[in-house]
């Protein structure tokens, strides 16, 4: 009991640490972030929890690997619990939720239609089966039924999810004619008209840019790294005396320019799919992943002269 108190004790330090070191408004919008991502932590808290499971594991790498390498698995695994997993769990419940939204606010205009409010309208719609958009309008119920107003639940919705520009315009505009009284049954079917039409011009873009963006794929995650490769195990091989010792530093410099591209063609990706440079991020990093594994993969090839 009272080594468990001390854990907690030394968390709490430790988290108050971290609060003041980092500037108030980088906080705010990494709560923000962790909010919307539905983990169930502060933020401060998660981003402990991360940073800790980062150097157990770096420093558990080191113990049996080169420093280096422990080094590596430390940055790899922090980024990747502080911000890579939130952001992969916000992307994909954007994705389902946009893709349901129409359907969502349909159901809702034709609930109004049948002559009841628009409160016991959104309590009809967490019975219906729309994703993770239904588990955002249980929310948003549940705080109505704490004593939230409804324009103010949806609006802490609309910050949830404010990473789609599609759900978070489309929440305010309904925010903005339920304070107005306006008809908002009418208004519920332009704005899934708007989103529906939004998503089809979406996904038609996506479609016509596959090509350029199989060409990304194809030259920076495999055939870039897999020439860069070649030519550093050439120069290895060939390479004799007191040069070789510079061999190293090459094939690191040649490493660094394969994560280099890769990273740059994630950002190329997600300008034309997307139209946006923090789309192509994921792209990003699946690229680079892909061009480091085919140039440590070019050690394995038996070249002869």
């Amino acid at each position: 009991m009272a080594q468990r108190q001390r854990s907690q004790g030394l968390g709490i330090l430790l988290t108050k640490i971290l609060e003041r070191i980092l500037p108030k408004k980088w906080v705010k919008r990494y709560e923000i972030f962790i909010y919307s991502a539905g983990i169930e932590f502060l933020a401060m808290e998660y981003l402990l929890v991360s940073a800790l499971v980062a150097v157990i594991l770096g420093t558990a790498t080191m113990i049996v690997a080169p420093v280096k390498y422990g080094v590596a698995v430390l940055v790899t695994v922090f980024l990747g619990m502080a911000f890579l997993y939130p952001y992969w769990r916000i992307s994909k419940k954007i994705e389902d939720m946009e893709k349901n939204l129409p359907d969502a606010f349909f159901y809702l205009a034709s609930s109004l239609r049948a002559g009841i409010s628009f409160s016991e309208a959104l309590e009809d719609l967490t019975t219906a089966k729309f994703g993770a958009l239904t588990e955002e309008f249980k929310r948003v119920v549940s705080e109505i039924g704490r004593g939230r107003s409804t324009v103010e639940a949806l609006r802490a919705m609309a910050i949830r999810t404010r990473k789609s520009p599609v759900i978070y315009r489309s929440l305010m505009i309904i925010t903005e004619a339920l304070e107005r009284g306006a008809p908002m049954s009418d208004v519920l079917v332009y704005v899934a008209n708007d989103v529906r039409e939004i998503l089809r011009i979406r996904k038609e873009r996506k479609a016509s840019t596959g090509m350029q963006m199989m060409f990304f794929i194809i030259t920076s995650g495999f055939i870039g790294p897999a020439i860069l490769g070649i030519v550093g195990k050439i120069m290895k091989e060939m390479i004799q005396g007191p040069a070789a010792a510079d061999i190293p530093t090459v094939i690191n410099i040649l490493l660094g320019f394969v994560i280099i591209q890769a990273i740059v063609s994630g950002l190329g990706i997600g300008v034309i799919r997307e139209g946006k440079f923090s789309a192509g991020l994921k792209y990003g990093i699946m690229l680079a992943i892909m061009g480091v594994l085919v140039f440590q993969g070019m050690k394995l090839v038996n070249i002869s002269f």
